[in-house]
């Protein structure tokens, strides 16, 4: 499971290279290469599950997240590029695409976690358990003819 990620907010213009690269790096290279140096082992054994966590901000854009946002848009299609690449092999590859979900690095949204929960049609903020039983179906045999999706668990926050 990817789940490492750093975010940060704020203008596109006001955004730091460093900052930039940091979020690239955690985001995307780091599962990459992950992935790079664990799949061809589960292919070579026949079989695996990777999920990786992706967010809203992928699909939704969201003022002030564009570069979270890309990293994690970015990982949702290398979920789908190794999806069709390991398979053949049978190891599932997909995304779990939380909405707002109340942890300690979202404490610093404050209000703004209810408010943008409140967007989705459920409009209450999920608790980490509700994200962790998408993941445990997508990890489970139920799930074994799924790959290759991003499975929005965000309240119905994609669907208005």
């Amino acid at each position: 499971m990817n789940n490492a990620a750093i975010g940060t907010g704020g203008p596109t213009a006001g955004t730091e290279e460093s900052t930039f690269d940091a979020v690239l790096s955690t985001n995307l290279k780091a599962p990459f290469y992950l992935v790079a140096n664990l799949a061809p082992a589960m292919a070579a054994r026949g079989g695996g599950v990777i999920v990786n966590v992706s967010t809203l901000a992928a699909e939704r854009a969201l003022p002030g997240l564009a570069v979270y946002g890309a990293s994690k848009a970015a990982l949702d299609l290398l979920t789908k590029s190794w999806a069709a690449e390991f398979g053949p092999a049978g190891v599932r590859v997909n995304s779990v695409s939380p909405g707002p979900t109340r942890t300690p690095g979202s404490e610093a949204l404050g209000d703004g976690l209810q408010q943008l929960a409140e967007q989705a049609p459920l409009g209450f903020v999920a608790d980490p358990e509700d994200i962790a039983a998408a993941i445990a179906f997508l990890v489970s045999d139920e799930a074994r003819f799924v790959t290759g999706a991003v499975l929005d668990v965000n309240g119905g926050r994609t669907v208005v």
